[in-house]
């Protein structure tokens, strides 16, 4: 769980994951203002803290870093405000052990009703729509939505992505898929419920645009890597290691 400031929502988080199923639970807090690393020590929760704000990809690459070192063979990776229901883990496990996907996304927008009614913003929900319209025709795929905040990846995934040379921003999701792609991965997704409330996070206009914008020159630089211009972002370098972000780890 790739955590800021979700203190008023980890506990009802972690309450939904199947433990039956899961090995280890890890946190990694980006300097949260509010106590969300420490209430995680109290549920049990393996927490890593950064010792500076690296952002939500610089985030999620110390998850994946920190899952890799233990011996994860599955990661599943689900932001703790609650937004996205974990009861949905064993669904996206068994996907990924029957080998049907090497990746699997949980898609909110199973109908347009359920969506709204879940309390997306209409905006949200039409930008959403467009943004994912358009990564599927560029990409190939036929996912039901690119901007998830729960997914499961096989060991395979994250070794192979290079990952360390995406955005340290939110852009980093759209550029990990693309990357899956790139490598030939199977990406496949499962419905989850929408849960859009105030403690929920979210990225405000401008920011939301700026990613749009950012998911869009990824898909160029894609293409122009395809074309012969090459870039470092799709470029297995088995010499490279996985950086050692300073953290303190606490049980």
């Amino acid at each position: 769980m790739p955590a800021y400031n979700a203190a008023s929502t980890l506990e009802r988080t972690y309450d939904d994951i199947p433990r039956e199923l899961v090995d280890e639970i890890i946190l990694v807090d980006d300097v949260s203002k509010d106590g969300t690393a420490d209430l995680a020590r109290k549920l049990g929760i393996t927490v890593f803290e950064h010792e500076k704000n690296l952002g939500y990809g610089g985030n999620q690459k110390t998850c994946y870093d920190r899952a890799l070192e233990l011996g994860a063979e599955y990661v599943i990776m689900i932001h703790p405000d609650y937004q996205y229901d974990a009861r949905a883990i064993p669904a996206a496990l068994r996907v990924l052990e029957l080998g049907i996907c090497d990746v699997v996304l949980g898609n909110r927008i199973r109908t347009r009703r359920e969506a709204l009614d879940g309390g997306m913003p209409w905006i949200k929900y039409m930008a959403n729509r467009g943004l994912t319209m358009i990564e599927n025709l560029m990409s190939g795929q036929n996912l039901g939505e690119w901007h998830s905040g729960f997914r499961a990846y096989r060991r395979a995934v994250l070794e192979t992505v290079p990952y360390h040379k995406n955005s340290d921003d939110f852009v980093f999701d759209s550029q990990f898929l693309v990357q899956c792609v790139h490598f030939d991965y199977r990406l496949g997704d499962i419905p989850v419920p929408v849960r859009y409330f105030d403690e929920a996070s979210s990225i405000n206009f401008r920011r939301s645009t700026t990613y749009a914008l950012q998911t869009l020159r990824t898909f160029l630089r894609w293409g122009l890597h395809k074309s012969g211009f090459r870039s470092t972002m799709f470029e297995r370098d088995e010499r490279d290691e996985p950086t050692k972000t300073p953290v303190t780890e606490t049980t």
